[in-house]
């Protein structure tokens, strides 16, 4: 063999073993909450699956609790490039412009979690995605935190019990109607500053799945919590448009597999992470948890569905009345198995 022939076998030697080959692509993975919470070991979860499947050429760095960004500064963050993928929640494409979204902060709109899987898994979640594209964002899936609970320093039982009081939400206009719908003040703020506002009392209370509340601490700072089950809180993820579709399509297959397996795997926990956060709630001792009866729940219901009429013109009729239609088929099923 000619000194020629050995200096291409040894480079394609070295090439082969990886040597001189690409330096992989890093997704910066941001979001808000904990670690331990369903999306924050989703995006744990992602960033194995996605870095095995692509056999290391794709490279994954989550950043949680707000580590780099806040609420209100994270999308713009991804519309510039400066992250890659998000998981927020539902409410903040309202204030993004696509109002759309602003579906699933709708009280009572959902009655369980098979109605909603069905819309975000079916035509309607489809729809609400394509719209993304004009933000220079891809939606890839919909991540589940469960439905919220209210929580203050007082008892929450009655509707009357919310008046006056400061609670927090997060920036949706629908959350403030709601909020407004039950006498209480809304206040809009960052994730991160909860804790905070509530230990100080800037805020008298707010609303939360359980996992949120006790990951946070929230137990050490709020005495009551009302099981109400009134409201949804769920994720998008995310990634810049511009970058997503710039991947080669071999590796964007690789992560739209991770990304399917990961949002079974969150699902499956969600549920799980919270019945075991209340459970660790009640045995702190330091918030008395009270479940919403049934007559009760129909006097927040009545004060509450409203709040759909009044945001008809803003989200759209035809999408509340799709999933009003999506919830009386998942109902005509069920009392067909009867």
């Amino acid at each position: 063999m000619n000194r020629i022939a050995i200096f291409f076998a040894i480079a394609a030697l070295v090439v082969s073993n990886g040597v001189f080959a690409a330096d992989p692509i890093v997704i910066k993975f941001s979001h808000v909450v904990a670690p331990d919470t369903p999306k924050g070991k989703a995006a744990q979860k992602f960033k194995e699956l996605a870095e095995r499947y692509t056999q290391g050429r794709v490279r994954v760095e989550v950043y949680p609790n707000s580590q780099l960004y806040k609420d209100r500064e994270e999308m713009e963050a991804l519309q510039l490039g400066a992250v890659q993928m998000l998981a927020p929640s539902l409410s903040k494409f309202g204030p993004l412009g696509v109002r759309d979204f602003e579906v699933f902060d709708l009280p009572y709109i959902f009655p369980n979690k098979e109605v909603l899987y069905r819309v975000m898994d079916g035509d309607i979640g489809k729809k609400l995605f394509a719209k993304l594209g004009a933000k220079d964002i891809v939606g890839l899936a919909y991540w589940d935190n469960g439905f919220k609970q209210m929580s203050a320093n007082k008892p929450l039982r009655k509707v009357e019990d919310f008046r006056g009081l400061k609670m927090r939400i997060q920036s949706s206009k629908v959350l403030e109607a709601q909020m407004r719908a039950l006498g209480a003040s809304p206040q809009v703020m960052a994730f991160s500053e909860v804790y905070t506002a509530l230990q100080q009392g800037v805020v008298d209370g707010t609303e939360n799945p359980v996992s949120n509340f006790y990951t946070q601490k929230m137990n050490e700072v709020q005495k009551y919590m009302t099981i109400s089950d009134h409201g949804y809180l769920g994720y998008a993820v995310i990634a810049n448009k511009r970058f997503w579709d710039g991947l080669p399509q071999d590796i964007r297959t690789e992560l739209e597999q991770a990304m399917r397996e990961t949002t079974v795997y969150e699902r499956d926990i969600a549920q799980k992470e919270n019945d075991q956060a209340l459970a660790k709630v009640r045995a702190a001792g330091t918030t008395e948890i009270y479940v919403l009866p049934l007559k009760d729940r129909l006097a927040w219901q009545k004060v509450l569905l409203p709040v759909h009429k009044e945001f008809e013109e803003a989200i759209g009729k035809d999408l509340i009345y799709a999933i009003y239609n999506v919830a009386a088929q998942v109902e005509k099923e069920k009392a067909g198995k009867k």
